[in-house]
């Protein structure tokens, strides 16, 4: 395991409030309200999206994607398959909506690809990028990727129609993607994947919706942050037998079917699991985050609004900042910042870099 030391960030307690307050003031909010002062939090409203992985899809050398290979712009499916799952690295531009043939259907994605919206263009309709075991160096970002639900199946038992699923992977990035309607995990994180990180993605409209784990093992180190969860049930995480699971500055709202007494969840710590939640912000959710016996859970400066259920907190889990430095944003200004700056954005994927080939579909 690769321990990088953070860069701590200076600060005094004025500083720290001044800051606090500016943030919220450029977003539009209003009163700090709830919002503990953080000497790590983030000192201004800043850009929400670079070329850069960051947390633990940094580390062990990073993730990089298809940089340095060939960029190519595709509008339908053949294409984007093929260039997906071709052994060279390439940058994938797409652009406009893509639905796939037939329904569910897989997009094998090979190592040493990004895949990137144009502007919030970029749509996989009715199908799954799919990250076979050994893959690795791998970016998916400023995509939507909608509408494989089955109506009438909401726990999706008859099928495994993912958006995102990975197997025993390493070195992957997801970000700034929307999700919607899957059937049926979202994004699927399993086996024994490593060095991942989850940033600023919409998960919407969902019953199982972001898994993490199927193994008895405990290696994967996973980051997630700045990610809205609306409108959905369950697995928002559920992060099983993971290492270390970072989670900060996300956003759940809105939870459906809260009737469920068990299995209308936040983030839950499952198995071995050593889990970190810092300045997130719950509101209209139930079992907002819950650990297992077994696992361990450190929960601070989250905000809780108008939430049930367990908010379980034991153990020491680990210190994120022993593996890397981090923007850690104010717990009130999560709804604002992640509701505005999450999902595809207008400025990723345009225009392209690098040299540029025509696709042959």
């Amino acid at each position: 395991m690769t321990h990088l030391r953070s860069k701590r960030l200076p600060g005094a307690a004025g500083r720290t409030s001044a800051a606090v307050l500016g943030l919220v003031a450029a977003l539009g909010l209003g009163a700090i309200g709830e919002a503990e002062a953080d000497p790590h939090a983030s000192s201004a409203a800043a850009p929400r999206w670079t070329d850069r992985a960051h947390g633990f899809a940094s580390l062990a050398g990073g993730t990089t994607g298809g940089a340095g290979g060939k960029v190519v712009t595709v509008t339908d499916q053949a294409a984007l398959a093929e260039y997906a799952a071709a052994p060279e690295p390439y940058v994938i531009r797409v652009r406009g909506a893509i639905t796939a043939q037939p329904f569910g259907a897989n997009i094998t994605v090979a190592s040493d690809k990004t895949i990137v919206g144009v502007g919030t263009s970029g749509e996989l309709v009715q199908g799954e990028f799919h990250l076979a075991p050994g893959t690795h160096n791998v970016i998916i970002r400023n995509m939507t990727i909608r509408d494989s639900a089955i109506e009438g199946d909401w726990d999706c038992k008859a099928t495994d129609f993912d958006g995102i699923q990975m197997d025993t992977v390493h070195h992957v990035w997801v970000d700034h993607n929307r999700f919607s309607d899957i059937c049926d995990g979202q994004l699927d994180v399993r086996k024994d994947s490593e060095y991942v990180t989850v940033s600023y993605n919409r998960f919407e409209n969902n019953n199982k919706t972001f898994g993490l784990g199927w193994t008895t093992e405990v290696r994967t180190q996973i980051t997630i942050d700045h990610n809205l969860f609306a409108h959905t049930k369950q697995r928002n995480p559920s992060v099983d037998n993971a290492a270390y699971a970072h989670l900060y500055n996300n956003y759940l709202t809105a939870q459906v079917d809260p009737g469920d007494p068990v299995w209308t969840y936040g983030n839950w710590s499952r198995g071995r699991t050593k889990m970190v939640i810092e300045n997130s912000y719950y509101q209209d959710v139930q079992h907002p985050y819950q650990a297992d016996g077994t696992a361990e859970l450190v929960q601070r400066g989250s905000i809780l609004k108008n939430t049930t259920g367990r908010h379980d907190e034991w153990g020491a889990a680990f210190e994120p900042r022993d593996f890397y430095d981090y923007r850690l944003d104010p717990a009130a200004a999560v709804p604002a910042l992640v509701t505005r700056f999450s999902g595809p954005q207008k400025n990723i994927g345009v225009p392209a870099q690098g040299p540029a080939v025509a696709s042959r579909h």
